[in-house]
């Protein structure tokens, strides 16, 4: 997900550079990107990456959490997990939690967002100041880790209640009799995530939202923030590739 987000991320947000660069009078130079406009390019990337790749997720969470009902599979491969989604649900379950999940674009538009905004006022500091232009690895990991970090803390209730609803365990809790490898939901609907959310707030209380986001935490920010510090780097690196291959062509 976080790569086929930074795919999107990568694309959305030079094409708008593009266009606004051709806007600009010639020789003049772009500003920093708005924070509004940091989310905003953010959430439309975190919406086609849902889209291609949430088949992927519901597929990895059936297989992490088995059936609803308990019941062991004779398959648990990737393909055979698809095949059961799909006679229970249509090919349509292989998007199940597409809603909650187009709401989680927030998650990764925060993420960048923020990491793009500190980064573009962290180099203005180290311009004045004379001291590089260019991120440290280390600092590139520590704005990706604190970004990353309060994106989750906003965001960790719906991907609690999404998980629910693409593991199917909220409409075992909502007692739906969920049966394996029958069509589901013939006369009812999925539990929505505002309703796993209100359930959940009033068995366990505001606390029940969190209940697990140090593990979500530890998994998100050290990867995210890895891919930061990688992009970083290997953005310096293409760029004096780049920039030793034109040397050579002049000679």
């Amino acid at each position: 997900m976080q790569y086929a987000y930074f795919f999107f991320y990568s694309f959305v947000r030079n094409h708008y550079i593009t266009r606004l660069t051709r806007k600009l009078p010639a020789g003049s130079k772009l500003p920093p990107l708005s924070t509004a406009a940091e989310l905003l390019l953010g959430a439309i990337a975190g919406a086609l990456a849902q889209i291609f790749t949430i088949p992927v997720a519901v597929i990895a969470t059936r297989q992490q959490v088995g059936r609803a009902d308990g019941s062991p599979r004779n398959d648990d491969s990737f393909f055979a997990v698809a095949r059961e989604i799909i006679a229970e649900e249509g090919v349509a379950g292989l998007w199940l939690g597409i809603k909650p999940g187009l709401v989680l674009t927030v998650n990764p538009a925060i993420t960048y967002g923020v990491f793009e905004r500190v980064k573009s006022l962290v180099l203005l500091a180290q311009a004045k100041a004379a001291s590089g232009s260019k991120l440290s690895p280390l600092l590139s990991f520590a704005i990706g880790a604190i970004s990353k970090t309060l994106a989750t803390v906003v965001t960790y209730p719906y991907i609690m209640a999404k998980v629910r609803i693409q593991a199917r365990s909220a409409d075992a809790e909502d007692g739906q009799d969920v049966q394996p490898l029958e069509p589901h939901h013939k006369h009812t609907q999925h539990v929505g995530a505002i309703r796993i959310l209100s359930r959940v707030l009033q068995k366990e209380g505001f606390a029940g939202w969190y209940q697990g986001m140090q593990a979500q935490i530890t998994k998100a920010v050290i990867s995210q923030a890895l891919l930061f510090m990688s992009k970083e780097q290997f953005e310096h690196w293409a760029l004096e590739i780049m920039t030793m291959a034109a040397r050579i062509s002049t000679h």
